[in-house]
């Protein structure tokens, strides 16, 4: 593996679950880091490495966590596909026949209507939970709200199959549909990156970049999350000159190339009927390709969970090839629920980046969520946010803050804190309604999630219902902005 991290990268860690075995998984915890170099599926090299004891063994633990949940995704891959085709199968029988007895009567009748997973019909767990597929129409352009909240609905279609997010698109939001992208990922050599692209109809200056966040049936988005392998990247091959360590599974979903790393410009394939475009790279091509044609338009990029990540990330390698003339054009990155993506060198690089560039970079975070909590702020994983956070409790109230509050999220002081918050969510999506109007009605599938957060506090915070409602209802926190 040392081959393939040395060209770009000054230190770093990798770790292949695929290539572990049950013996190489006990040998983390039980043996030497120079016992660990020799496996086939274990390399490091980091000259700053924390010599504490307490540090070292709960770092062990992490990666021992990390290869055994990757494991695990490997084995269930088949299954947990098989069980959301089930279930979302089932869910849009109900949603398109009108509800349980709807679907009695058509079924009695001889006329169940039954989407394809393919067609325009068809929507995924995420779009189950919240039907939702218009703007809020006393939201309107320049107010400060309408960037957020449109990023927010490309975040959320995102999770969509094409046809679905091409007809949402152009029917419900009235725009010019651009394209929806499968991208490559060269380490788990499979498609594995989602996006889509389109225009603002009224207002062509305007580009809208969405990146898919974790699909909750799609082992191969989990296995990205739990990747936390890293790379501390050089500023170019021939310098030492760090920037900073990066989560590693979220860099090899964008885009990152074997051995190269991120070289400004790919090689054409040498066949070339070999269609694997990758996501940093198909992404930037379009956008030049696009705003090149019109001198005025700008962009957008976003995503919710994942995507967060991806999308922050994005805009680091625009920075880290010297992409100015992209970076001035774009008007705003809109993370919702984004983990953390890498440790304080990184963030501090990215601070200088975006004031450099006058960066718009709002990271969202709505009250208990998990997600933006994760990977943890601690000597063992190193791992920070950076930016301003837009924090948002359970009433919708926010305030800019530099960090969301119980940034770790296990404490016990937090403990009956989110219990009760948990409980108090479950009662609020009955009430909201008649508070804010029917378009706030709660799906009974998302009903059902807020139950979850019951046992565990945080998961149905992650949803799309909330961060949605935070950018229509939700404290202003946006400054208008000028078109």
């Amino acid at each position: 593996m040392a081959a393939a991290a040395e060209e770009f990268c000054k230190d770093y860690l990798v770790f292949d679950a695929k290539q572990a075995s049950l013996y190489d998984i006990v040998c983390i915890l039980t043996c030497s880091t120079d016992f660990l170099k020799n496996q086939a599926f274990y390399d490091e090299r980091c000259e700053d490495v924390e010599k504490s004891t307490t540090v070292n063994l709960r770092r062990r633990w992490i990666i021992f966590a990390s290869v055994v949940l990757q494991k695990l995704f490997i084995l269930t891959k088949n299954p947990l596909a098989l069980t959301g085709s089930f279930i979302e199968t089932w869910l849009n029988l109900l949603s398109s026949n009108g509800g349980f007895f709807g679907l009695i009567i058509n079924r009695i009748r001889g006329k169940v209507v039954k989407p394809e997973e393919s067609s325009e019909k068809f929507m995924s767990l995420i779009g189950e939970m919240d039907t939702r597929l218009k703007l809020d129409a006393s939201i309107r352009k320049g107010d400060g709200r309408y960037d957020p909240s449109l990023s927010m609905m490309a975040a959320k279609l995102s999770y969509e199959n094409e046809a679905f997010v091409k007809a949402a698109v152009q029917d419900h939001l009235k725009m010019v549909f651009i394209g929806f992208y499968k991208f490559w990922n060269d380490y788990q050599n499979q498609f594995t990156t989602h996006a889509t692209m389109f225009q603002d109809a009224s207002n062509p200056n305007l580009i809208v970049v969405a990146l898919r966040g974790t699909s909750p049936f799609d082992a191969n988005d989990w296995m990205t999350d739990l990747d936390l392998s890293w790379y501390e990247l050089k500023r170019t091959n021939d310098s030492d000159d760090s920037i900073g360590r990066v989560h590693g599974g979220f860099m090899k979903a964008l885009g990152l190339q074997k051995i190269k790393g991120w070289p400004k410009e790919l090689k054409p394939p040498s066949n070339p009927n070999d269609h694997h475009p990758f996501a940093y790279y198909k992404i930037r091509e379009k956008l030049r390709e696009i705003l090149e044609k019109n001198p005025n338009a700008k962009f957008i990029v976003t995503g919710h969970s994942l995507g967060g990540a991806l999308a922050i990330l994005f805009v680091a390698v625009l920075g880290l090839h010297e992409e100015k003339w992209l970076l001035k054009r774009l008007q705003g990155v809109y993370t919702f629920g984004q983990p953390r993506v890498g440790d304080e060198c990184f963030g501090k690089h990215m601070m200088k980046m975006i004031e450099d560039y006058d960066v718009k970079y709002f990271r969202y975070v709505y009250s208990n969520d998990i997600v933006p909590r994760l990977p943890y702020d601690d000597k063992a994983l190193f791992f920070k946010h950076f930016g301003m956070t837009l924090y948002f409790n359970s009433l919708y109230g926010g305030k800019v803050m530099e960090e969301e509050p119980n940034k770790n999220y296990f404490s016990l002081v937090w403990v009956i804190p989110k219990y009760l918050n948990a409980f108090w969510e479950v009662i609020r999506g009955y009430i909201l309604p008649y508070w804010k109007g029917k378009e706030y009605k709660e799906q009974d599938i998302e009903k059902l999630f807020r139950l979850v957060g019951l046992i565990i506090p945080g998961l149905a915070e992650h949803g799309p219902k909330d961060y949605i409602d935070v950018t229509r209802i939700g404290t202003d926190l946006v400054p208008t902005t000028e078109r």
